[in-house]
């Protein structure tokens, strides 16, 4: 091969790797029992707001997520919470950060929640700590829908890649893994 057909070939390659985004968030793969578990504090509720801002130094981008608790199902959160976390957009300027739970105005959730300061919070497990509600307009029992991520998930034994566990479920099924995880985990 010649030396122009080897440059060829390298900035091909170059091209072609350049145009992937890479995404590099690792973690360990957690079910709702161990979420349960490990909350500060789960809360059925209603978005209310998603803003994203400069962080106090400048120098990220966080995005702060407003939740109107309908049904506090661990902890005494009060009526709302505020979920911080990085990422988001200001302007024309972005940050993503790979694995995050992702949010809209107005959408209804379970979110397991881990204390970050006096008053905010942060989603437990990360997406996985993020369930949506969704309802049916035909009388059906509203169902919690995990969040998925493009994080890679590993085995919490093994340490080796898997596949997220937690399935579509109707919220009062979730409701009711939650409270027998923290009765099971209240017991010596």
């Amino acid at each position: 091969m010649s030396i122009r057909q080897r440059f060829r070939l390298g900035m091909l390659t170059v091209a072609l790797l350049g145009g992937w985004t890479a995404s590099a968030t690792t973690q360990l793969r957690v079910d709702v029992t161990q979420l349960s578990q490990e909350a500060d504090a789960v809360v059925h509720g209603v978005v209310r707001r998603v803003e994203s801002r400069w962080s106090g130094d400048g120098r990220r981008i966080v995005t702060d997520i407003e939740v109107q608790v309908t049904d506090p199902l661990k902890g005494q959160p009060g009526n709302t919470v505020l979920v911080t976390q990085p990422g988001g957009e200001v302007g024309d300027i972005g940050q993503t950060v790979h694995g995050l739970a992702t949010f809209k105005k107005d959408e209804e959730v379970v979110v397991f929640l881990q204390k970050r300061g006096a008053t905010a919070f942060r989603v437990a497990g990360m997406a996985q700590g993020k369930f949506q509600v969704r309802r049916d307009e035909a009388g059906k029992p509203a169902m919690a829908i995990p969040e998925h991520s493009d994080a890679l998930l590993l085995d919490p034994v093994t340490r080796k890649p898997t596949t997220a566990t937690e399935k579509p479920r109707t919220l009062e099924e979730l409701k009711a893994t939650v409270r027998a995880a923290l009765k099971k985990g209240s017991t010596p």
